[in-house]
């Protein structure tokens, strides 16, 4: 599926456009705004191939993508265009159930997660410098350095027009007068008036002296409110006249109110969260590390991390520092460390896979995958991580660690951010984490017999599983200190269909052409029947009946998948003969399908991979080519 294919699959999933108020995208995750979360098919959702999960947020609905989020966010608003802006909306359902606070956190973070690229950019920016003068690489007094740091400083300090358009989009109003909004309180005569030290008025009002180079609060509040008067403005204007007048108006009313009251609103505001933050964050040291940085998973999970931006850039604007952006850090490389802990535990080739794929997304900052696809999925992976990044926290918060710029993504890429006299405490703290994660984390365990039929489930999507059954008596079956089924001696599978045997990599599927799954054998049916390949127990039947997994009396499992995406047909064409916990010998019936009405829409070469391949020293395929059902064609060596 392509993505422009997997975005119009997302649209219908949450209920058509007609349900979505606004979308925008993070690193990893499309965020919808809908008007009723419960026209959600979050089953359909969870079935694509390309989404990992999906996530509410007080009212707004994540889906996590991942690394193609923006391909994915890009195909869906090249299709519909107004999607990604955010029109005035009446009261909906959903809107009623709405808390206040997770409002007020959801809009911040909508303003502030689309302009993160330029933001990190900027500030990874300022952290090599940092790192070049202090290796003595460059000189700060050289052109060479001022037009570089120019990109850094620029945005920051600029950062108010950014946030006048992102805000403008958010609350619906025109951007363009969002941004005149903006200059007007940045234009260089207006700073010098406000920074003269005289008492300055408007008409006899007094102007409170503000400055507005690199805040967030004020112009937020003013965008905000502006979007309110603009839009009466254009109800009463005439057509004729709304072109030239309610620009004017707007700006003529909002310019001289924002300098009046909420330019120094927004200040107090700004610098009482500020205050409040960072004196949890002096004086908890130690205590404060370990709550927040064992914390920070969950507040990352529910997206509001991005509604500490404001604090993160405000400290770093007035401080020169902040205190708690290294815990988002830390809380990283706990993920990492935690999902590394299940590569060294997991049995499953395809487990071992993705978890040390995921560990190394992690540690560059994109927690997602990790998280969702591994941690949280088997559970005390995600508590080994929570654990790690307490430790790391509490070591760092009591050293009193630092961050001097925002910079890259939470990991290593974001490390020049740290660059200053508290470095090492963050590096510590960093490492601490990833090592406590990795090794409480091999300690739980996982349960994998579990996360395998997950696993399966989510290969195949729209397909649902029965629930397995534990073995029979009869089939005598090694155990390992997990619980799970290990093989006692070599074993022997024979073809489960009568056609034509060719080797796996033929199969024009990658999960099992690359033998993602495990080793096995495929087959070109020319009947459609399909029977045991082995004497054992069936361990699940899939709902749309395309796919079985059998487990042998000596422990080799095996998957079973007729065609390729016949998920689609939903069980047409399929008639099951078999149930979860059925004992079957080695050619008893197990599934019937119209080979010829399946044929005509979808590839019919099935798949018989051992998912269990890592139990095996070997496996290797016998007699290839045409073969009836009955014939050995698949040797396992113990």
């Amino acid at each position: 599926m392509n993505h422009q294919e997997t975005a119009q699959e997302i649209i219908k999933a949450v209920g058509g456009t007609n349900n979505i108020n606004s979308v925008y995208h993070c690193i990893t995750r499309l965020r919808f705004e809908l008007k009723d979360n419960d026209k959600v098919d979050n089953g359909t959702l969870k079935k694509l191939d390309k989404v990992m999960g999906t996530n509410i947020s007080g009212d707004q609905f994540q889906v996590i993508i991942g690394n193609d989020v923006p391909k994915v966010f890009d195909a869906m608003v090249k299709e519909h265009p107004a999607l990604q802006q955010s029109p005035e909306k009446k009261e909906t359902k959903s809107d009623n159930k709405k808390n206040v606070i997770l409002k007020i956190f959801e809009t911040i973070a909508g303003v502030f997660a689309p302009m993160l690229p330029a933001i990190t950019a900027a500030g990874m920016l300022k952290g090599l410098l940092a790192l070049f003068v202090s290796l003595g690489w460059m000189s700060a007094g050289t052109d060479t350095y001022r037009i570089l740091s120019a990109i850094g400083d620029g945005v920051f300090h600029y950062l108010p027009l950014l946030i006048a358009v992102s805000a403008a989009r958010k609350f619906g109003s025109n951007p363009f007068v969002a941004i005149a909004l903006g200059t007007a309180l940045m234009y260089p005569d207006m700073s010098t008036l406000l920074s003269s030290g005289e008492s300055v008025a408007f008409i006899g009002i007094p102007v409170t002296a503000v400055s507005y180079a690199s805040s967030v609060i004020p112009i937020l509040l003013a965008v905000w409110l502006m979007s309110y008067v603009e839009k009466w403005v254009d109800r009463v204007i005439p057509a004729a006249l709304k072109l030239l007048l309610v620009p004017l108006i707007t700006l003529l009313v909002m310019v001289p109110v924002t300098l009046i009251a909420i330019g120094p609103l927004g200040t107090f505001v700004g610098n009482g969260l500020s205050g409040g933050i960072n004196w949890l964050l002096n004086e908890g040291g130690l205590v404060a590390g370990i709550v927040l940085g064992g914390a920070m998973a969950l507040i990352i999970m529910t997206g509001m991390h991005y509604a500490l931006v404001p604090i993160i850039l405000s400290n770093i604007a007035t401080l020169g520092f902040d205190k708690f952006l290294p815990l988002t850090y830390i809380s990283n490389m706990g993920q990492a460390g935690a999902t590394l802990g299940v590569f060294f535990r997991a049995k499953d080739k395809k487990l071992k896979t993705v978890a040390l794929s995921t560990s190394f997304t992690a540690l560059m900052g994109v927690t997602e995958p990790a998280m969702y696809g591994v941690n949280m999925k088997y559970k005390k992976p995600f508590a080994a991580a929570m654990i790690g990044s307490a430790v790391g926290g509490g070591f760092a918060l009591a050293f009193g660690a630092k961050a001097y710029v925002l910079a890259g993504n939470g990991g290593l890429p974001g490390l020049p951010s740290l660059i200053g006299q508290t470095f090492w405490y963050s590096l510590i703290g960093m490492i601490l984490a990833f090592v406590v994660g990795a090794i409480m984390s091999t300690v739980f365990g996982i349960k994998e017999e579990e996360g395998d039929a997950e696993a399966l489930a989510q290969f195949s999507p729209g397909a649902s599983s029965t629930p397995a059954a534990a073995p029979s008596n009869e089939a005598a079956v090694n155990v390992d200190d997990m619980g799970a089924p290990t093989p006692t001696s070599d074993a022997t599978a024979v073809a489960p269909m009568t056609g034509k045997a060719i080797p796996l990599k033929e199969v024009n599927d990658p999960t099992f052409g690359d033998e993602l799954m495990g080793k096995g054998v495929a087959f070109v049916p020319s009947v459609g029947e399909l029977v045991s390949p082995v004497t054992g127990t069936v361990m699940n039947v899939f709902k749309t009946k395309h796919a079985i997994v059998v487990r042998s009396d000596n422990g080799m499992e095996l998957l079973i998948h007729v065609g390729i995406n016949t998920v689609k047909l939903r069980g047409q064409y399929f008639e099951s003969h078999v149930a979860a916990g059925t004992r079957v010998q080695a050619g008893d019936k197990l599934l019937s399908f119209e080979l010829d009405q399946i044929a005509k829409e979808y590839d019919i070469t099935t798949a018989m991979v051992v998912t269990n391949t890592a139990d095996y020293k070997d496996i290797q395929p016998v007699n290839l080519g045409e073969i009836t059902m009955g014939q050995e064609v698949l040797k396992a060596q113990i």
